[in-house]
């Protein structure tokens, strides 16, 4: 019978290796010389809006797509011409892919069957994966008459029968109700953790790739624009259009001065040192602030970037308010989001003086029309 996977090799030891992938259809070309690293254990995310290249490139990996250019290694084994009935891995697809006329057990068995296992194997089997998936009592069951979670929680087990050295899962959350989405994210990763299966998840929900990636790789017209951790990625992007599509962000033009300083609408602010930033004083520039990064408390009297701002609306959003917050003496206008009870300490409300701050630390500065 095959056993649970129950831990990984080292993290420093790669398991996947895709090197210069390109996938070209007619004279559309879906993905550009794209390179990346995965460790066996590791749960990646690829990150990215509609028409990305995300698909296609879980589907290069499947095998179900054959890439125009490049080379894909698994657990060092050249795979990139293998069909995909010779590759190792199990896949859940957004739509479960479920066969209604079968039980939830015989969907469950349905690669064990094909494999010519024994009976008793395959009984044995499918009830341990019931059971990792909390759906021992529902084994008689046809997918009809389950729910979308369950559904998907059959086609996860269906994924992990035959023991896979990889799990591929194509927005597999998508399809399900807010509630539901958030409980079974919770459930995969849980699962992927206790089991240390090498997983890929396929999103453009930037909230479900924070949450469960150990790595998220954004996507942008068929290149990865960055590689890193949830935090990584989300507080430190590495181009406009990371910092645009992953959270929320103040978006501002301006001129680089010296000194680590950039003017924005009159305003000159101060800036931490960037060894990334390539753009030189007197050049134009996009700096970048997030909403929850403005700094309402505690602020002394030398901060930097300290300063008088009106607040010019508010709106109550549930766990926090957002405001648009006027600089005094400029035409600067800044979003910001603060927590229910600095609102509530501070008597903020419409029309009323405020004193801000600007970490310089958290200002991100890019060159005017290149990614840094």
């Amino acid at each position: 019978m095959h056993a649970l996977k129950t831990s990984a090799r080292p993290v420093s030891q790669p398991y996947l290796q895709l090197t210069n992938i390109t996938k070209r259809y007619g004279s559309f070309t879906a993905l550009q010389s794209v390179d990346l690293t995965i460790h066996e254990g590791e749960f990646i995310c690829f990150l990215g809006p509609s028409g990305c290249g995300k698909t296609t490139l879980l589907r290069v990996i499947s095998g179900l797509d054959i890439q125009s250019e490049g080379t894909v290694i698994q657990a060092g084994r050249d795979i990139s011409g293998l069909p995909v009935s010779h590759r190792d891995f199990g896949i859940v697809f957004q739509s479960y892919a479920l066969f209604p006329n079968l039980t939830v057990e015989a969907n469950v068995g349905y690669g064990l069957t094909s494999r010519r296992m024994k009976r008793r194997e395959i009984a044995a089997r499918v009830g341990e994966l019931l059971t990792l998936v909390g759906l021992t009592d529902q084994r008689r069951k046809y997918p009809p008459q389950l729910s979308g979670g369950q559904q998907q929680r059959v086609a996860l087990a269906r994924a992990l029968a035959l023991s896979p050295g990889l799990l591929l899962l194509d927005e597999p959350l998508s399809a399900l109700d807010a509630r539901v989405r958030l409980r079974l994210r919770t459930e995969i990763r849980d699962l992927q953790q206790r089991l240390g299966l090498t997983t890929i998840m396929v999103t453009h929900d930037q909230e479900e790739a924070l949450a469960m990636a150990d790595r998220i790789v954004v996507m942008n017209a068929g290149r990865i624009d960055q590689v890193g951790t949830p935090l990584e990625v989300y507080s430190r992007p590495a181009t406009p259009f990371v910092a645009d599509f992953v959270g929320k962000m103040n978006f501002k033009r301006g001129r680089l001065g010296p000194d680590r300083r950039v003017t924005v609408d009159g305003v000159e602010l101060v800036y931490a040192p960037d060894p990334d930033l390539r753009a030189q004083p007197g050049e134009e520039v996009v700096l970048c602030l997030r909403p929850e990064d403005i700094v309402v408390r505690g602020i002394s009297e030398t901060a930097p970037n300290r300063l008088a701002v009106r607040v010019l609306s508010m709106e109550f959003i549930g766990n926090h308010f957002h405001l648009r917050l006027g600089i005094l003496g400029s035409e600067l206008v800044l979003e910001g989001d603060l927590s229910i009870n600095a609102v509530r300490d501070l008597s903020i409300e419409v029309g009323r003086g405020l004193t801000i701050a600007l970490p310089p630390d958290r200002l991100r500065i890019f060159a005017q029309g290149t990614g840094r």
